[in-house]
């Protein structure tokens, strides 16, 4: 049984997530809000910007390829796209990252890394 492929950084096929959780958000202009009716008017400049929380189990070696991306400026982001579920590509950037010793192993542990990423 075949996977589905739910990120790529930079072409870079990532390891099965364990944890995978899309967010779709409007930009709204500083001149939307309630009216003087009471009414609420919405400008929306951008929709459906997108932010990913995502969570691994990784070897070493994944942990410093993460930790890597990480410190990036910007990551040409394939992910999973749940509008047409199929890839995506988008530029993003990491923040919240964070990395856990599950268990030390001689291979230099298990690690659980997690991160959100940014839709630029």
């Amino acid at each position: 049984m075949a996977f589905i492929q739910y990120l790529k950084f930079d072409g870079e096929s990532l390891p099965l997530p364990d944890f995978y959780d899309i967010d779709l958000s409007d930009v709204e202009a500083d001149s939307g809000g309630e009216t003087e009716a009471g009414t609420t008017q919405r400008d929306v400049i951008r929709s459906g910007v997108v932010t990913i929380s995502v969570s691994f189990s990784v070897s070493s070696a994944w942990l410093k390829k993460l930790t890597a991306y990480s410190k990036k400026p910007k990551i040409a982001v394939q992910y999973f796209d749940t509008e047409n579920l199929a890839l995506k590509e988008t530029e993003m950037y990491i923040t919240g990252y964070k990395a856990k010793l599950e268990k030390d192993t001689s291979y230099k542990g298990l690690w659980t890394v997690s991160f959100t990423l940014k839709e630029f």
